[in-house]
């Protein structure tokens, strides 16, 4: 499996500035902490969901679901699949199972070291590895075979895993417990009854903008059939 790369970081002192360089070195060790990880809290129909984000190992893949987020997209919408044993996935269907509109997709950052163990959460996406939009799932058990192995297909690329679920895994693994059903343009793995994500945020920020006042996204996703979703569970990996 490739690893990811770490980006170094290069200090360069002007000439010009000598005198700064002789300040005491505890103005230094004053400098701002690190920001802690951005958190995010999923308000479901079943109980509360709370995430834990790696911008630093997938940034793409965070600041897009972060914008998601603030824009209020994800309230009102279903974690329409559920496969025991496997994962539960959503972020794009209305209580109509209706796809929303959606920003453009995002490149893979499947490559990014993480894997897809039981509690993370990852960009669900459709035979090309660089579909993802919207949608997510949350992996149920350790699912390594959904992880990247090679960018020879999207066989191979595996799905990029960008946060981990520090509170309400028992609300999931209730979720994953529900009986399914065929409905709308799916043929099974429906929960009933429809598990809804009622509210959608950044645990600390400020409660977002009505969503009629955020930008308007750029296409649409088709209703014809379910988009952006991991491979069925006995398919081997897609």
């Amino acid at each position: 499996m490739l690893k990811s790369l770490l980006i170094a970081l290069l200090l360069i002192v002007p000439p010009g500035a000598a005198a700064q360089a002789a300040k005491p070195a505890s103005a230094a060790s004053s400098a701002a902490p690190a920001a802690a990880p951005p958190q995010v809290l999923l308000h479901t129909s079943q109980g509360d969901i709370t995430l834990e984000l790696y911008p630093d190992k997938a940034p793409k893949s965070v600041a897009n679901f972060l914008q998601y987020v603030r824009d209020g997209f994800y309230d009102g919408t279903l974690l329409h699949r559920v496969i025991p044993g496997y994962l539960v996935q959503g972020g794009l269907y209305t209580r109509d199972l209706q796809p929303k509109r959606t920003r453009p997709a995002i490149a893979s950052e499947a490559d990014n070291g993480l894997s897809n163990l039981r509690g993370t959460i990852a960009v669900a996406r459709g035979a090309d590895p660089n579909s993802g939009t919207a949608q997510f799932f949350f992996n149920l058990v350790d699912n390594r075979r959904l992880d990247f192995v090679g960018n020879q297909s999207g066989l191979t690329w595996g799905f990029a895993v960008f946060g981990k679920v520090t509170r309400g895994m028992d609300v999931l693994d209730k979720i994953a417990a529900l009986p399914t059903r065929p409905l709308g343009p799916f043929a099974g793995d429906v929960p009933e009854p429809l598990v809804v994500i009622e509210k959608a945020s950044v645990i600390g920020e400020e409660v977002p903008a009505p969503a009629s006042s955020a930008k308007a996204p750029a296409k649409a996703a088709s209703a014809a059939k379910p988009a952006s979703k991991p491979p069925a569970k006995k398919s081997g990996g897609n």
